[in-house]
């Protein structure tokens, strides 16, 4: 299974359910690699959709604190963390866009540099408004573990 995410310096995804700084590149690269998958967003961030409805043609997973929340299309998720136990474990690929900036974040994603078992390909850095990034590949190499 895989994942794409774009993560921070400190490996933050986020704060008050959006992303502080959003890539033009990086929304072109989550369309094309997301077609067909599934997706987890923060109900906020599920607003800046088109419509405010989840993704055609994805398994959507909404991430909110709101008890009895429904959503048509997606199924809510009450916490990053229970959200990412929904298919980390089964992840064995995640495409990952590093932003090289470190704005304050409130959600983050495991670090994938510092768990054995993931090995990173990783593109050429590039720039964008004076913003470096780079899409990076994580593959587990099941060593640790199995």
């Amino acid at each position: 299974m895989e994942a794409i995410v774009a993560v921070y310096s400190d490996w933050g995804i986020g704060r008050d359910g959006t992303q502080p700084v959003v890539l033009k590149a990086d929304r072109a690269h989550f369309r094309e690699l997301t077609a067909g998958t599934a997706v987890i967003v923060g109900r906020r961030t599920l607003g800046d959709f088109p419509g405010g409805k989840p993704l055609k043609g994805r398994d959507n997973i909404v991430v909110s604190r709101q008890a009895d929340l429904h959503i048509e299309g997606a199924r809510v998720a009450h916490s990053t963390e229970e959200a990412l136990a929904m298919f980390f474990p089964y992840l064995d690929t995640v495409h990952i866009t590093k932003i090289d900036l470190c704005p304050e974040s409130d959600s983050f994603f495991p670090d994938l540099d510092a768990l054995p078992d993931w090995d990173c390909e990783s593109g050429d850095w590039q720039e964008e408004n004076g913003v470096r990034y780079c899409f990076c590949t994580y593959r587990k190499n099941n060593t640790v573990g199995f």
